[in-house]
């Protein structure tokens, strides 16, 4: 394949499995390659005296790539894969040739966001997650159309976020809240992007996608109608139309 691999990094507190949708059709044209992030999915959590950050997270992406000996490739993430896309590109702005930013933001959390992050992870150590974690996070995830009449993407998502091991809950929810702003560095970019919101997504809204893409030349951005904050599990083939659409425009290869 001619095209830069296509790098998709999950959301929270999910795992690589929300891609199952529209991983086989975007293989069919494109090398696409789904990692789990570390304590969450199949990745563990490393030992560490560190305090919990998204730039440890972006070195595991960057260790990755070095691994499959890819030299640049085209990031994606949904929601916090998005908050990590943006922390790859400043620890490792050579390793990205486009970015692929799907239901995220480039704005920190407000303090009232850290705040909550702070006491998901303090009852994540207290309780753990079973019987809270999925339907606290379910209305905020899914519109309310999907939770209403498509039981098998709710069933989805809730067996995926009941599978995820809670330190690697706890260690990302506090990774998070922590995260800076991300508008500068994707203005000073220069890659291709594409930008990509359920219109209905309470979490990061069009507003918010809208304010990306007018800081990145050229960039693109996609509404998909009735869809949330998850568009790959609710909206798979506008996800897929949206990508393939638009990855030609990633025209600088690898020489």
């Amino acid at each position: 394949m001619t095209e830069l691999p296509l790098v998709l990094l999950h959301a929270f507190p999910l795992d690589s499995r929300m891609w199952d949708a529209v991983r086989e059709p975007l293989a069919s044209h494109l090398r696409v390659i789904t990692p789990d992030q570390r304590g969450l999915g199949r990745s563990p959590l490393p030992e560490t005296d560190r305090e919990p950050s998204l730039e440890d997270a972006a070195r595991d992406v960057v260790a990755l790539l070095d691994r499959l000996e890819l030299d640049r490739v085209v990031l994606g993430g949904c929601s916090m894969g998005g908050y990590l896309a943006m922390a790859v590109l400043r620890f490792a702005p050579e390793r990205v040739g486009g970015l692929v930013l799907i239901d995220t933001k480039a704005t920190p959390d407000t303090p009232e966001a850290a705040q909550t992050r702070l006491d998901v992870a303090e009852r994540v150590d207290a309780e753990g997650i079973k019987g809270w974690l999925a339907e606290a996070n379910l209305p905020n995830l899914l519109t309310e159309s999907t939770r209403a009449e498509r039981p098998e993407v709710v069933e989805t998502v809730r067996a995926i976020i009941e599978a995820q091991p809670p330190t690697g809950i706890s260690w990302t929810a506090l990774a998070l809240r922590t995260r800076p702003g991300s508008l500068d560095l994707l203005r000073d970019s220069g890659v291709p992007a594409l930008v990509i919101v359920g219109e209905e997504d309470p979490i990061t809204p069009v507003a918010a996608a809208s304010e990306m893409a007018e800081v990145m030349d050229g960039a693109t951005l996609v509404v998909v109608p009735g869809a949330g904050h998850l568009t790959p599990l609710e909206a798979p083939a506008d996800v897929v139309e949206a990508i393939l659409s638009w990855y030609p425009s990633t025209h600088e290869r690898e020489k």
